[in-house]
């Protein structure tokens, strides 16, 4: 939740004194509660070319997709039986006092990655006076801002390095984003994203620098790249006023792959994290004992377009719950919707929600260039439970589908993202050129994957004030 999600916070709280609570609502809103989120909501209100890629590592990049069903171990006591609207598990208590605990939601998508086409689309022409550089992303996003913005932590997935000052923005296969990019998702309602992937490199040392540097300018949350050996050992830390506690979420992020385009500096190996298993639980270890409540690792793995992790992936991911640090592993680069499992281990033996793959978020790839489920994505919606009296906790892990529409070629010009559920129920906006028994298609398919369990169709609410983002240096 960011700038627009202050806004939505405001609103629902006003909305909560007269209305009854929305399913997703962690507790009934008692009188003296709800006048309190009033004056709440009216302060805020008053203040406010698509390509097969290259690379090395896991997996190689010319995979055909494998046609598993999802995980036989796709379960967890805080799943339910359906699609719903609202979280898998929709209240949570204190072991020890039985009380209700509040509930935030974090907000999770795939892949960001600005091929020629997204980039075409997005050129404006203003260029000039009021420091544009030419390109505004917002009317491609805008259908995703509810699930966005409505979300209490919001973080995506930048695979692509923002271009050094005086280059051109460029596509595949060898990125460099503009900066606008990451302006237009800030105010889209995201307070972050994991910057370290195989093509974190694209634009060499001065690329990945002025990705960091533009973050830092638009307020936004940054981890797995660093500028400094002291920057590359803090995760990005969020703190959340929820459950009359100040809830710390660190975030850490590593890439198991890597381009060649550039290779790191000599001595300068800590700008892209690319920590083993061992590496990655430590640095999880010591953000719990700087204060942590609650760790999430982002890691870019496996193979591409493909709907099951590797070997290789399990292996790692199984590590990280082994360690015991970890509650939470959002994966990505396979560009394809992987499902989500709980690994045992995890904090306290609870186990690890981990998401193999969220696939697309922002992309010029679809069935016409690759695979069908390229042109979806698994944006991931976790539950943390924050007791009076106890420590804050996952919950839950649902997804909730997203496409793209774009083409009908690489040449041809990209209508956005959606949220496939809402083109499914509420039929395809004329702007739009899919058809009704496209999106179909592409909603069974993830649905395959996926499975209907965790399949959550409304957009989240915000449940208290924006995220403070700590500077990591």
């Amino acid at each position: 939740m960011h700038r627009s999600g202050a806004m939505a916070y405001a609103r629902s709280m006003v909305a909560r004194v007269a209305l009854p609570a929305h399913t997703s609502s962690t507790r009934p809103v008692s009188v003296p509660a709800a006048c309190a989120g009033l004056l709440a909501g009216l302060l805020v209100l008053s203040s406010c070319a698509a390509a097969p890629e290259g690379g090395s590592g896991e997996g190689a990049s010319d995979a055909a997709p494998s046609s598993s069903s999802p995980s036989d171990q796709d379960s967890s006591p805080s799943s339910s039986g359906g699609a719903s609207s609202a979280p898998a598990s929709d209240s949570a208590s204190s072991p020890e006092s039985g009380q209700a605990a509040e509930q935030f939601t974090l907000f999770a998508a795939g892949d960001v990655l600005p091929h020629g086409n997204v980039l075409a689309t997005a050129q404006d022409g203003d260029d000039g006076d009021d420091g544009d550089d030419g390109y505004d992303f917002t009317p491609m996003m805008a259908g995703m801002e509810d699930w966005v913005s409505g979300a209490d932590l919001a973080l995506c997935g930048m695979e692509a390095p923002v271009a050094p000052r005086g280059q051109e923005p460029i596509g595949y296969p060898v990125f460099g984003a503009p900066a606008s990019l990451v302006a237009d998702l800030a105010d889209l309602g995201f307070d972050g994203c994991s910057t370290a992937t195989n093509h974190s490199m694209d634009q060499g040392i001065a690329g990945l620098e002025r990705t960091l540097e533009v973050f830092d300018e638009q307020g936004l949350g940054h981890a797995g790249t660093a500028r400094s050996a002291e920057e590359a050992g803090a995760p990005q830390i969020y703190t959340l006023e929820r459950g009359g506690q100040e809830v710390t979420v660190a975030h850490l992020s590593a890439t198991r792959l890597r381009n060649g385009a550039h290779e790191l500096p000599e001595g300068r190996g800590w700008a892209l994290d690319e920590s083993s298993p061992e590496e990655l639980t430590a640095r999880a270890r010591a953000a719990r004992e700087a204060g942590a409540d609650i760790v999430l690792a982002s890691v870019h793995w496996g193979r591409e377009y493909t709907d099951s992790p590797t070997a290789a992936q399990r292996s790692y991911g199984e590590a990280l719950a082994a360690g015991g640090e970890i509650d939470v592993v959002l994966g990505s680069h396979s560009h394809t919707p992987q499902p989500i499992e709980v690994l045992d281990g995890g904090p306290d033996g609870e186990g690890m929600q981990t998401v193999w793959s969220m696939g697309n978020f922002l992309t010029n790839q679809d069935e016409e260039c690759c695979v069908q489920a390229t042109a979806t994505g698994a944006a991931v919606l976790t539950t943390i439970s924050v007791p009076e009296d106890g420590d804050p906790q996952v919950t839950a892990m649902d997804w909730t589908p997203v496409t793209v529409d774009r083409g009908p070629d690489d040449e041809g010009s990209h209508r956005g993202i959606w949220p496939l559920d809402e083109l499914v129920a509420d039929g395809v906006p004329e702007q739009l050129q899919l058809s009704e028994e496209r999106v179909r298609t592409r909603l069974d398919g993830i649905v395959e994957v996926m499975g209907e369990r965790r399949h959550r169709t409304a957009p989240p609410e915000p449940t208290g004030p924006e995220p403070v983002v700590e500077p990591r240096s």
